[in-house]
């Protein structure tokens, strides 16, 4: 229970940051995507069920706040924590060129969907502006940010995993 509200509380926090404190720190008005770095960490280091679940939590708090439907940013994130999760077993907490790697691919994948769904379904055929113009730049942001942010996950993470060992060790 107390993981589950731990990361309930960084998902909100993270929203909370990109959807006040970012924007004035946009750079070609753009900003990285910290509910995308949250729902990818948590997915490699504890799979994809709960990954799943943080995506779908952030997913619907993207919706709800920003979107124009309610669903499209759910089925997306709950899509990228599963694919996520499938790498739990080549995840170490020393490396962090693997989150950079999958955050990155995650990052580029979101855009790529995001600008195909709902710019070149509407008729805006520019995508190769797009591309250049919005998915990169986030992508780079997103990634510079993941250097952060990933680090305190991590602990977070290991906090919570020795904790939930030692009550474990209470009951053997």
């Amino acid at each position: 229970m107390k993981r589950k509200l731990t990361i309930l509380f960084i998902i909100i926090i993270s929203f909370l940051i990109q959807s006040t404190i970012l924007p004035g720190f946009q750079f070609a008005s753009v900003g990285p995507n910290l509910l995308l770095i949250v729902t990818a960490s948590f997915s490699f280091m504890r799979g994809r069920k709960e990954g799943m679940a943080v995506g779908l939590t952030a997913g619907l708090f993207i919706d709800l706040f920003w979107g124009t439907s309610l669903g499209f940013h759910m089925l997306l994130f709950t899509i990228i924590g599963y694919m996520n999760g499938s790498f739990q077993k080549l995840y170490y907490d020393e490396d962090i060129k693997l989150p950079l790697v999958l955050i990155g691919i995650s990052e580029f994948l979101y855009g790529v969907v995001t600008c195909f769904c709902i710019y070149v379904l509407r008729g805006d055929f520019e995508f190769m502006s797009h591309l250049m113009h919005i998915i990169i730049p986030e992508l780079v942001y997103t990634i510079l940010a993941t250097l952060i942010l990933y680090q305190i996950i991590l602990h977070v993470n290991k906090r919570l995993e020795a904790e939930e060992q030692r009550s474990a060790s209470k009951f053997v």
